[in-house]
């Protein structure tokens, strides 16, 4: 077995390993199964520590939900065996598989006030948009200050015509200025 693992770029992070066993024998007891009918808790203990000490333990973590509206706020990262929050996953909306540390900006055509754009560049790369869903409107958390009392983000799910999925947002409502710049960003990619 060839020890690699530090050599791995994770680019936006790794959503799924998969083990492949070349060797495997039966195992007819498991410690910590106390009756038959009993299954006992999976620990990954043992593995989370082998993964700490390959690559360090601040760089395995997990996502934790908090209370946010904002996307970027509304996760923050845990030891991998932290406890449960008591807060969930929001459900409304669809999340993206990947959020970018921090929104992009992206060059754009959209007819205002609430349509999607028709096409995109980002990165160098322009994508015509043949789906779209939205808009999702973010309010800012004016409780936290007051620059964010009137700000106003409205998410789009767009997929180009390659078939990969992004999450746009508009600055702003697309009329009033004093909502935001009404420029556009990316902040996220599906699958």
């Amino acid at each position: 077995m060839t020890d690699k693992i530090e050599t791995i770029d994770p680019g936006f992070g790794i959503d799924r390993m998969i083990l492949v066993a070349t060797s495997a024998e039966r195992l007819d007891w498991r410690p910590g199964a106390t009756a038959l009918a009993e299954t006992a808790t999976p620990d990954v203990s043992d593995l989370i520590d082998v993964l700490a000490n390959r690559i360090g333990a601040r760089r395995l973590y997990r996502l934790q939900p908090v209370e946010s509206d904002v996307p970027e706020r509304s996760m923050r990262k845990v030891p991998p065996l932290a406890a449960p929050s008591a807060q969930d996953w929001a459900q409304d909306w669809p999340r993206p598989t990947r959020l970018l540390r921090r929104p992009e900006p992206v060059e754009t055509l959209a007819l205002l006030p609430d349509n999607p754009p028709t096409h995109f560049t980002w990165r160098g790369i322009r994508r015509r948009v043949v789906r779209a869903d939205g808009p999702e409107r973010i309010f800012g958390e004016w409780r936290r200050r007051d620059a964010e009392l009137h700000a106003v983000r409205d998410y789009f799910h767009v997929e180009d015509d390659a078939g990969e999925r992004f999450w746009l947002f508009r600055a702003g409502d697309g009329e009033d200025a004093t909502t935001g710049s009404q420029a556009w960003f990316i902040h996220g990619l599906f699958g």
